[in-house]
């Protein structure tokens, strides 16, 4: 008998601009959502069924709100995993599994999870704080990573030799070995209950050059055919290794030698799938609230090529948010563009992306080019 999907309430633990989006793609099937946010005015506030205001790391706050809830799932790593395995335990779906949540939230344990099931990536050690970290003198150049806590480009520093010592982390964390990398790329999979797994053609990602924010994205990534496959392969174990219900966006480096090694997962919406809402028959956003209902998996085959430009907020900018060359980019064909509802500017600031369509890859990258020259997010003056 066929579930009625418009009878469950799905909370979401987080309420930026993964939610709204995910919320966009809900309102297409009747289907209620409930938002906890520690900010008042989250981009999610006006567009969910409900709003909760409170902290996702709050006991308390997640379970009471959890149990308003039929399905709970996330938009963010940073939440109470303890709250969600109570509310598991008493019979509420939680999607990605609560244990699943909090292995990913350290870094330490995501790294020792990949060795431990023979997941390639690249050689590492774990460190206790900063004292530490100067003992692996010999292990350099390397990437110094906080264990938890570290999110969008926070957290990682490149300790290239001796002389970057002061750059490194008090804390808790890890040494990564540097990998000289041809391309980083993602692949977004996805996987129900029923046991259906779906994985996105992989993408290449082109970061900002000091932000460590993802710039560009490119779809399909400009890899061999056989590369492109064992990436694929290599997300579709990891998701089936954690035996995870949800989506999974793996992060990965091909090194120069033609290697595919995994860099860091995470168990939502991600940043390299947003150009699938106009690029793909079914977005991520579409695909993650199919596998948490547990519905049918959509098909992620790419319509055509494309671009995907992030929007951040332009340095030494901070206050009421004015958008620079927006009307010369909606005179374009195949360009479409997302603003997150965030009112406040900062420097480096997520505050939107824009999709490009197009069938020519050269005309693509100039395009793409072109419209991240053109838009530019300021403060009001």
């Amino acid at each position: 008998m066929q579930t009625n999907y418009q009878k469950q309430t799905l909370g979401v633990l987080g309420g930026g601009q993964l939610g709204r989006m995910l919320i966009q793609s809900a309102i297409n099937y009747n289907i209620d959502i409930h938002i906890l946010d520690p900010d008042a005015n989250a981009p999610c506030k006006t567009i969910c069924q409900k709003f909760t205001q409170g902290k996702l790391t709050d006991f308390d706050t997640v379970y009471n709100f959890g149990k308003e809830c039929d399905v709970i799932t996330i938009e963010i790593e940073s939440v109470n995993t303890e709250a969600l395995e109570k509310l598991q335990e008493e019979g509420k779906k939680v999607f990605p599994q609560p244990h699943i949540i909090r292995l990913i939230q350290d870094k330490r344990t995501q790294k020792q999870f990949y060795q431990e099931h023979d997941i390639p990536t690249a050689e590492f050690v774990l460190v206790e704080d900063k004292e530490d970290v100067v003992s692996f003198k010999d292990f350099l150049p390397a990437v110094n990573k906080l264990g938890k806590d570290g999110y969008d480009g926070r957290g990682v520093q490149i300790l290239r030799d001796e002389s970057d010592f002061d750059k490194a982390f008090d804390s808790q964390g890890l040494l990564e070995k540097l990998v000289d990398f041809e391309t980083e790329i993602a692949v977004i999979v996805s996987r129900n209950e029923r046991g259906e797994l779906f994985a996105y053609p992989p993408v290449a990602c082109a970061f900002h050059p000091t932000a460590n924010l993802v710039e560009f994205l490119f779809a399909p990534a400009n890899i061999p055919v056989a590369i492109s496959e064992r990436a694929v392969a290599i997300a579709q174990n990891v998701i089936e290794k954690l035996d995870m219900v949800g989506l999974l966006a793996v992060e990965m480096f091909v090194t120069k030698t033609g290697e595919v090694l995994v860099n860091e997962i995470a168990p939502r919406p991600h940043n390299s799938g947003h150009h699938t809402i106009e690029a793909n028959f079914t977005s991520q956003f579409e695909q993650h609230l199919r596998s948490v209902l547990n519905m049918p998996l959509g098909d992620t085959t790419l319509r055509m090529p494309a671009a995907m430009v992030n929007l951040l907020g332009e340095d030494g900018h901070e206050g009421d948010a004015i958008i620079e060359g927006l009307d010369e980019v909606l005179t374009q064909k195949g360009v479409y563009v997302h603003l997150y509802g965030k009112k406040i500017t900062k420097p480096f600031r997520k505050m939107g992306h824009v999709t490009i369509l197009e069938e020519n890859i050269e005309e693509l990258k100039i395009k793409a080019l072109r419209i991240k020259n053109l838009i530019k997010i300021k403060a009001e003056a």
